[in-house]
């Protein structure tokens, strides 16, 4: 009976690292199809996310099982109820990634942004994939210092938002207003998608720790201005 209780402990965890997989994909596929205003791949992104959200589902199921017939204690309570917390947020993650998708439906087939803005919303795209593979990344290793990371990389996302912004508010925009209403949604959609990401691994922090990440104090350096040293 043990052995059985630990097995679906493990698969609830098996359960998130497909998640996180899953959205970090559908980011990446979304990317494209806004910058691409590419219809197809769109609406493939648009319904792979109904997997998404039926791993939450049963992920959810197994938890509520666990809890009622294991009634589990100290750390193995962390795990069924973090774990539940971490689907949430990669199963908004999904939606978020859903929603860039479902912009590129409706601008299709004109494209959401603008030429000059094409970079930067790549390298968010691109960002916001790395975000959720170090999240995946964190949820299997259980890596805390790596954890600790990923909230200080998100620092990048948040620079990348403001550069959004910048462009939003110089005199020279000449895109217009519906489409500075689209790129001010793709920025918050991309900010946003980088907080759930950093959530689950603060989660993981916790799981492990059983303290939460921001009571920690890494000693540790941002990737970006490690590599800039």
């Amino acid at each position: 009976m043990r052995d059985a209780y630990h097995e679906e402990l493990d698969s609830i965890g098996d359960g998130l690292v497909e998640m996180a997989r899953l959205v970090g994909s559908a980011i990446g596929r979304a990317t494209t199809s806004i910058l691409d205003s590419d219809l197809k791949l769109a609406e493939a992104v648009i319904e792979a996310d109904q997997r998404v959200d039926e791993l939450q589902h049963e992920l959810e199921a197994r938890a509520i099982t666990l809890l009622a017939r294991q009634q589990p204690v100290a750390t193995d309570l962390r795990i069924v109820v973090t774990s539940l917390r971490m689907s949430a947020d990669l199963e908004r993650s999904g939606d978020l990634a859903q929603h860039v998708a479902k912009l590129a439906r409706l601008r299709y087939p004109q494209r959401a942004v603008p030429h000059d803005l094409h970079a930067t919303i790549l390298e968010m795209g691109q960002l916001a994939q790395r975000l959720m593979a170090k999240s995946a990344e964190v949820i299997i290793t259980k890596d805390v210092d790596l954890a600790l990371q990923l909230e200080q990389d998100d620092d990048a996302m948040d620079l990348l938002h403001r550069t959004l912004f910048q462009h939003l508010m110089d005199d020279r925009w000449k895109h217009g207003i519906e489409t500075a209403v689209d790129v001010t949604l793709l920025g918050r959609y991309y900010e946003r998608y980088a907080d759930h990401a950093v959530a689950v691994a603060k989660r993981v922090v916790y799981l492990v720790t059983g303290e939460h990440a921001d009571e920690l104090q890494p000693d540790i350096q941002p990737a970006t201005q490690a590599e800039g040293a």
